[in-house]
């Protein structure tokens, strides 16, 4: 069953506001960080949003009809991204919580179920409530 463009477009717009949120909050030059960078400083929080942005992800990816090939990606970068949360703090405390904050499974996660939706339905373009840029074509 064929998903409409305007569901497959609404899917990847919720992704760039995940992947913003997760990863894209405040940049400073090449580098940037959200919510699951400055969370995985927070033992048990850090775990729980990495967990509940990638179940979003996975949920948009499905009803996006993204192929298994994109979804099993997308699952690979959002398992390495949880597990780089679990306090594994093992004789260097900060360690995981500095890996977790590195490592922006999100921003993979969403940036291949984007490039999904592009090439099946089209560009995207961002609304222009979101500071007026437009996705590159």
């Amino acid at each position: 069953m064929a998903i409409s463009n305007e569901r497959a477009h609404r899917a990847w717009r919720n992704a760039e506001r995940i992947k913003r949120l997760s990863d894209r909050l405040v940049g400073v030059g090449p580098f940037s960080i959200g919510l699951d960078g400055v969370l995985s400083w927070v033992p048990v929080a850090g775990t729980i949003y990495s967990i509940g942005a990638g179940l979003l992800l996975m949920i948009e990816g499905i009803a996006g009809e993204a192929s298994i090939a994109t979804l099993t990606r997308m699952l690979a970068y959002l398992v390495l991204n949880t597990l780089s949360s679990l306090p594994l703090d093992v004789g260097v405390p900060v360690v995981g919580s500095l890996l977790d904050t590195l490592f922006q499974g999100h921003l993979m996660a969403a940036n291949a179920l984007q490039k999904d939706i592009e090439r099946r339905h089209g560009p995207s373009e961002l609304p222009d409530s979101w500071g007026g840029k437009k996705r590159r074509r």
